[in-house]
């Protein structure tokens, strides 16, 4: 008949579900819950295992099932039903009266109930007698010393290997000591690599724990003798076990595997792993027992593969390989799920296994195979798959999968329920779900129905959430939205489709807890307080949060402030008092209602050393010992050095008892070895040292005293030498020996002399109880041999070595000769022939040079002209610039002198010198040098006559170098044009007019001087021609009460143009100011009348250039008196400025006749390089007045006198400097002008008197 199950049960009503899957056709998937009192197929909770039962008590095999209604139970025993069915429970336990022989074989439990049949997988119990305890006869085995042997050891079988013990009888039991030399395999053997005489033993006993069956036997009883030898050589390894060069070898995944290689060799060979076809330490592999055994706990596939060990020592090496083969019993890849299913779906159950070998799939019902079922058209299996189609009531049963090999089976049930139910959404509606941003949060819509009911979430917009990446949809019907931002914040709907049930989710998102400030690893010093920081952030909204401390994991409780434990108010943990049990893991916990946030850091309390301790003299001889100490504890920071001390106390006085350093010794040493000097009292301490400081000082050592020395241990004096200052005396002085070095009593020094160069020369000697000591009447500089010894009242010191010192130094007293030099341009060779009375230690030479002129002056010189006082003065100055001392250091007799002056006649002499100070001069050496280029002209200035012609003006070099010849004049229009180029043969001819020039354009200028050796350096300045000017109009006007300030930029490139400016008062005529220059760029208008309106014109010839109207500040007037022009003010003032102006003309006529031309601007070119001076792009040039067209009475134009008003010129300090030339004229420079030319003068009348054309440039 068919066996498809029961008949389906009515529905009872439903209660509060659990979790149920979401169907999705054509095939239902997920795991159910089915309510209690729903009727529920059985399903296993406990199922039994295969073991070995030694008893009637081991005999248990647990089988239990929950089940609606409860299930039934029974057994199949080797394919025949065992026992009566059980209700209840399946539990088998063995009965009293049944022998243990009838529980061995296998066995299957089967769980049943209305709804279907639930088994177990087959389980295999093993029955054996316990093994008793046999006696066993002492095996006696003999072997030489060196050699190898194997103690051998036959548990009786069983089906769980024993563990072996091999033990001791003679020593209470105990275990052998296994090591590399001595070995228990895993065949229970004892190897012994090779064979010491302590090897030997009466009892060696060998003992099988049977741990299954709580049973421990002794198997075998041995007893080794081992005879001495007296040929024990080095054996090259070769393996005990396993036997042969290669194995093969199974394994079990997920079994343990144990890989052995126990060599026997002299000395005792070493064994290394490796795997041959990769990697070692990728693989499970642990290399355990001394090395002899490879291990793996749990195999996997990726251990299969070849592996390999090799036994070496000093004589050879051995190799042994195995191939690992990895297999597997059944284990699933894919299980079935509990279903539940509505009629008519398909279902669709998935069964995948996998092993090696690969595992058949078999299919039953209800316990039975499907061969043993009726045929059925809607059922069909394809491999792992069974399918069903359009199920029934009657198609709820229990469904088993079950996968073989020959390793064993895999078993699993899977229940199929065929039922109707409406659909019920479980979770609750309107929960609020609170997440921090960047979490997770899941929302439940847990439902119930069959078929299972299908859902829709949607959010505000209506949109499915299921279209959001971040999305995931559980089989239960809950979502899991991850990665939550704030702007998931909102209400979700869940719904089930094609009814009108629903709930709604409402999401709130917070901001993360975050740490900001977390603690650090800090290092603290013992006895001062840590502070280990926690400042976080939290959202506001979440008000409850707490700081959890933990100290190694442990809740640290917060105490008073006055204790240990200080929690802050923004988190800070403040530990007080630290000592050494402080050092700790600590963490700071930041715990919200949403989240918690942990960060970690430390503390370290660490402390200067405590003092080294028992100190100890050993190895005590004459004058020496060895010190040692136990060093103190470091509190958590090495020591990096001890330093050992020592205090003399023989030679001093007891308040005058220092310690001083003797030794550094390294923090690995905890001794040291010292070398005492001879009648000496020592007391000795040591300090330890580490980053936290010195400790303090040890507790001293035991005094020490040392014997007096005889001459074997004496020492002399260092440092003996000559320190005479007086050429009648030999001062002989040295180090002074230190009091501890006298090494006796009655010590002093004495001191041999005697003239050196004489072989047979009798020593003077003399004695002193402290250097120096004074020999008389030497001479000069004499050289001496000198000694010092010291001497005690028990002997001499060794024989000291002579020194040579001298007498003391005098001045040389020859000087050098044949002095000779060779010019080389600016630089001579000086050479002289050697002094020998130097009266002490030669330092050098002197080389005295005296410039004496030109060359030109010193021909004018031979003719005898006389000077001027003044005249001669300025030379004599100039000689000292040019002269100086050169100083030739050493024994060399030439030396070198530069950077001479050119054409020029020079004196020289030499001298010797030592620490005395300087010989005789040598007698005056003349030479000349050569002519050579010129310098750079010293200055060069420009005048432009007309816009199109300007005249260049230079002065000499400051440094001809020789006869000039004449100059070169180059200019360039632009910078980049063809260059011109004019030759001026006559070298008094210092200007140059050059026309027609470009007034649209800029040119530079390039004036270079002429020896006969050629061109030298060039001077290089940019400049433009003038341009005709024009009065303002663009005038800024300033109120006043009774003035107006007008202010304009004039041209950049403009000369002068004489203008007026017309004034009136409305219904008044024109008046006209005083004529104004337009370079001025100011003119106030005073005299007007308060709070009154003016018009202002500038006139150009018959146009108006600029014309305004503007009222005076101040109250309006009651009365006009008279025009500004007639008031007795204003008279005076013009006055005053004609009497100024003729000053000036005076001055000017004075300085004419005093050699016309004085610029301020060339006396400072002339002290000036030229070429220290940069030309800059955005200048014209540098101008400088003409003395042919500058009138005698007129300042120059960069001066230029601003007459016509009546304010003084000091009152517009940010517009205007005015300085004085030496001559007593006056030249004005005005602010607020660009560092570009100023313009030409108009040739038209300027007021009060005429200003030619000239022009004054900034080069």
């Amino acid at each position: 008949m068919g066996y498809r199950g029961l008949s389906s049960p009515a529905s009872p009503p439903l209660v509060l579900l659990f979790l149920l899957p979401l169907s999705s056709p054509p095939f239902a998937q997920g795991a159910i819950h089915i309510p209690k009192d729903l009727s529920q197929p059985p399903v296993l909770t406990d199922m039994p295992t295969s073991y070995t039962a030694f008893s009637r008590e081991d005999i248990y095999l647990p089988c239990a099932a929950s089940g609606n209604p409860t299930p039934t139970f029974r057994w199949v025993k080797d394919g025949e039903a065992f026992g009566s069915e059980r209700p209840g429970t399946g539990t088998l336990r063995a009965e009293d009266d049944e022998p243990l022989e009838v529980y061995d074989g296998n066995f299957r439990c089967y769980a049943s109930n209305m709804l279907g049949t639930a088994m177990t997988k087959t389980v295999r119990v093993i029955v054996e007698r316990e093994s008793r305890t046999q006696r066993h006869k002492v095996v006696h085995q003999d072997a030489y010393e060196g050699e190898s042997i194997i103690l051998a050891c036959s548990p009786p079988e069983s089906s769980t290997p024993p563990n072996i013990h091999w033990m001791d009888r003679s020593e209470s039991m105990v275990h052998i000591t296994r090591s590399d030399r001595v070995m228990v395999g895993l065949d229970g053997k004892l190897y012994f690599a090779n064979l010491l005489k302590n090897d030997s033993r009466d009892d060696y006993i060998c003992n099988a724990q049977y741990s299954a069956a709580r049973t421990i036997l002794p198997v075998a009883a041995v007893r080794l003798t081992v005879k001495p030898s007296n040929d024990v050589v080095h054996k090259k390894p070769h393996l005990l076990h396993p036997p042969g060069s290669h194995s093969s070898v199974k394994a079990l995944r997920g079994h343990s595997l144990t890989l052995e290689c126990i060599p026997k060799g002299l000395p005792t060979p070493r064994v290394e792993w490796k795997k041959k076809d990769g990697r070692l330490e990728e693989t499970n592999g642990v290399v355990e027992n001394h090395g002899r055994w490879l291990s793996f706990s749990s195999i996997s596939q990726s251990d299969d593969g070849e592996y390999e060990c090799r036994a070496s020592n000093g004589a050879g090496f051995v190799l042994h390989s195995f191939t690992v083969t990895v297999e597997a019993a059944p284990f699933w890849v894919k299980e079935p799920q509990n279903l539940l299913y509505a009629p008519g779906e398909n279902v669709r159950l998935d069964c995948q296994a996998e092993g090696i070998p690969t595992p058949r799939l078999t299919w039953s019902i209800n316990g039975r195979e499907l061969s043993e079922v009726d045929q059925d058209s809607r059922r069909s299996v394809f491999g792992g798959v069974l399918i069903l189609r359009d199920v029934e009531f009657a198609d709820t049963a229990v469904y088993q999968c079950e996968a073989t090999n020959i390793h064993g089976s895999a078993l699993i049930n899977t229940y199929l329920y065929v039922i109707e139910l409406p659909p019920q959404i479980l979770s609750s509606d309107g929960v609020v779900y609170r997440v921090t941003e960047g979490g997770d949060v899941r929302l439940h819509c847990e439902t119930f129905g069959s078929p299972r009911p299908h859902i829709t979430w949607n959010g505000e917009d209506m949109v499915s959430l299921l279209s959001d990446p971040r999305v995931s949809l559980l089989t239960n019907g809950t979502i899991e939205l991850s990665y939550v931002s704030h702007e998931d914040s909102g209400t979700y709907t869940c719904s089930v489709k094609n009814t009108n049930i629903s709930i709604s989710a409402h999401v709130e998102v917070f901001n993360q807890t975050v740490i900001l400030n977390g603690p650090q690893d800090v290092q603290a010093l013992r006895g001062t307080s840590a502070l280990l920081d926690c400042s976080a952030y939290k959202d506001p909204r979440l008000h409850r949060y707490q700081i959890l401390w933990r100290k190694d994991g442990q809740k640290l409780q917060e105490s008073s402030p006055d204790d240990k434990y200080t929690v802050f108010e923004n988190g800070t943990l403040k530990v007080a008092d630290v000592q050494s049990d402080d050092s700790a893991s600590y963490s700071c916990e930041v715990i919200t209602d949403l989240d918690n946030v942990k960060a970690s850091g430390s503390i370290t309390v660490v402390a200067r050393p405590d003092p080294p301790k028992d100190l100890t003299l050993s190895d005590i001889a004459d004058h020496s010992l060895t010190l040692s100490w136990i060093p103190g504890n470091s509190h958590n920071l090495p020591i990096r050095v001890f330093i050992v001390e020592a205090q003399e106390q023989q030679h001093a006085e007891e308040e005058k008892w220092q310690w001083v350093e003797w030794k550094k010794v390294p923090a690995d040493f905890n001794h040291l070895q010292l070398t005492l000097h001879p009648y000496c009292t020592y007391r000795f301490r040591v300090i330890a040292v580490n980053d936290a400081g010195r400790s303090n000082p040890s507790s001293p050592s035991d005094i020490h005293r040392t014997p007096p020395a005889g001459e074997s241990s004496h020492q002399n004096p260092t440092g003996v030498h000559s320190d005479s200052t007086d050429p009648k005396l030999l001062v002989i002085t040295w180090k002074e020996m230190p009091k501890y070095m006298h090494n006796g009593e009655d010590f002093q020094y004495k001191v041999f002399w005697r003239e050196a160069g004489g072989t047979g020369a009798h020593w003077n000697e003399g004695y002193v109880k402290s250097p120096p000591f004074v020999v008389n009447s030497t001479g000069p500089y004499t050289p001496f041999e000198i000694k010092v010894q010291a001497v005690n009242s028990i002997g001499s010191g060794p024989p000291p070595e002579a020194e040579i010192g001298h007498s003391g130094e005098d001045k040389p007293e020859d000087a050098p000769t044949g002095v000779s030099s060779l010019v080389m341009n600016s630089t001579v060779r000086v050479t002289w022939n050697e002094v020998h009375n130097v009266r002490g230690l030669l330092l050098g030479y002197k080389i005295h040079v005296r410039w004496l002129g030109p060359d030109g002056i010193r021909g004018r010189r031979s003719l005898g002209k006389l000077h001027h006082e003044e005249e001669r003065e300025g030379r004599a100055r100039e000689r000292d610039k040019h002269s100086r001392v050169v100083v030739v250091h050493g024994k060399k007799t030439y030396g070198e002198v530069k950077d001479l002056k050119l054409f020029s006649s020079y004196g020289l002499t030499v001298s010797a010198f030592n620490s005395k100070g300087d010989g005789p001069q040598s007698l005056p050496h003349h030479f000349n040098t050569p002519e050579g280029v010129p310098g750079p002209p010293a200055s060069l200035s420009f005048e432009s006559p007309t816009e199109r012609s300007l005249i260049l003006h230079w002065t000499p070099p400051l440094e001809s170098n020789g006869i000039l010849l004449g100059y070169m004049v180059q200019y360039q229009q632009g910078g980049n044009g063809d260059s011109l180029m004019q030759i001026i043969s006559d070298p008094s001819v210092t200007h140059l007019e050059l026309e027609p020039l470009d007034p649209n354009s800029h040119y530079i200028f390039s004036v270079i001087a002429r020896t006969s050796k050629g061109e030298g350096q060039p001077i290089i300045r940019r400049g433009a021609t003038l341009l005709d000017g024009v009065p303002p109009s663009n005038v800024t006007l300033v109120q006043g009460n009774t003035s107006f300030n007008l202010s304009w930029t004039p041209g950049e490139r403009d000369r002068n143009h004489g203008f007026f400016i017309q004034v009136r008062k409305t219904g008044y005529d024109w008046e006209t100011s005083e004529m104004v220059n337009s370079t001025q760029g100011f003119y106030t208008l005073s005299g007007l009348q308060p709070g009154t309106e003016y018009q202002l014109k500038i006139m150009h010839g018959n146009n108006t250039q600029w014309d305004h109207r503007v009222s005076t500040l101040g109250p309006v007037p009651t009365e006009m008196r008279g025009g500004f022009a007639t008031q007795g003010w204003l008279i005076g003032l013009i006055s005053a400025i004609v009497l100024l102006v003729l000053i000036l003309l005076i001055l000017c006529l004075i300085k004419r006749s005093r050699g016309g031309k004085y610029a301020v601007k060339d006396k400072e070119d002339k002290e000036v390089d030229s070429e220290a001076r940069p030309m800059k792009d955005e200048t014209f040039g540098e101008y400088s007045d003409g003395d042919e067209k500058r009138s005698d009475s007129q300042p120059s134009l960069c001066g230029e006198s601003k007459l016509g008003s009546d304010d003084s010129l000091a009152e517009y300090g940010d517009s205007v400097d005015i300085q004085f030339n030496e001559d007593g004229s006056f030249i004005g420079q005005y602010s607020g002008r660009g560092p570009v030319p100023h313009g030409n003068e108009s040739s038209g009348p300027a007021s009060p008197v005429n200003i030619p054309s000239s022009v004054c440039l900034v080069g």
